[in-house]
């Protein structure tokens, strides 16, 4: 075999790896979309659609692994192509995650399923903190599409904004629990919810890192921006992923 053929072979590799995250990417960024609006509206039929469709963005994300460890037993590569490997194993990773928490998201939807509906500002926040995620989540994507590290780099600086958001939000819907206990249910499973869009934002900021460690070779030794003064719910169950 030609070392020509050689490298268009491992080239191909590299593609497919790309257009399998590009898919994955796509697959997320809807699923936090569209479980927030499952939510919003309490739409089970949506949601149940999200959580079947997480079964897909797993199985994409074991074919990376695999075909990122297969690659790498039989090219050996060096430096920069490694980097990208192990790069796209990480981001994979991340956005798999991103797709757990968009379908926890969605069965908290089809639990609150015709409960007691509280004012509809108490939603108002959740909305726009995961509108703010979600253009986190497309921008190091296409950071990522584009090999982009400033423009990752601007995504992992904005993490503090969805962190001040988080904290606004828990204490706004504390208030809604404590003003009529009729609330508690349906602010707790909201609660749930930001908290689980918040997590997301963090997958956002891990990709931003591993982008600047694709392109630059090095970890980011800065700490990372983090505004969340929240500890009551940090540590409870999500819905099982």
């Amino acid at each position: 075999m030609s070392d020509q053929h050689i490298v268009r072979s491992y080239d191909a590799d590299l593609e497919g790896l790309r257009r399998s995250l590009a898919e994955m990417g796509g697959m997320s960024e809807r699923m936090l979309g569209d479980s927030t609006v499952a939510l919003v509206r309490r739409d089970t039929a949506l949601a149940q659609k999200i959580i079947s469709a997480d079964q897909r963005l797993d199985n994409l994300q074991r074919e990376v692994e695999e075909k990122a460890v297969l690659t790498i037993a039989r090219r050996q590569p060096l430096a920069n192509d490694l980097r990208e490997l192990i790069s796209a194993i990480r981001i994979a990773a991340d956005i798999e995650r991103v797709g757990d928490l968009a379908k926890n998201i969605a069965k908290r939807a089809v639990a609150i399923s015709g409960q007691f509906s509280p004012p509809h500002r108490a939603v108002v926040g959740l909305e726009h903190m995961s509108r703010l995620v979600q253009a986190q989540l497309k921008d190091v994507l296409d950071a990522y599409a584009a090999s982009n590290e400033q423009k990752a780099m601007d995504v992992w600086r904005r993490d503090d904004e969805i962190d001040a958001l988080y904290t606004s939000l828990f204490r706004e819907l504390l208030t809604y629990m404590m003003e009529d206990p009729r609330n508690i249910t349906f602010c707790t499973h909201l609660l749930f919810c930001a908290k689980n869009v918040e997590r997301i934002g963090d997958h956002t900021t891990n990709i931003a890192e591993t982008i600047h460690y694709l392109v630059t070779g090095q970890s980011i030794d800065e700490t990372r921006p983090k505004l969340d003064t929240t500890n009551i719910l940090v540590d409870l169950p999500a819905a099982n992923g």
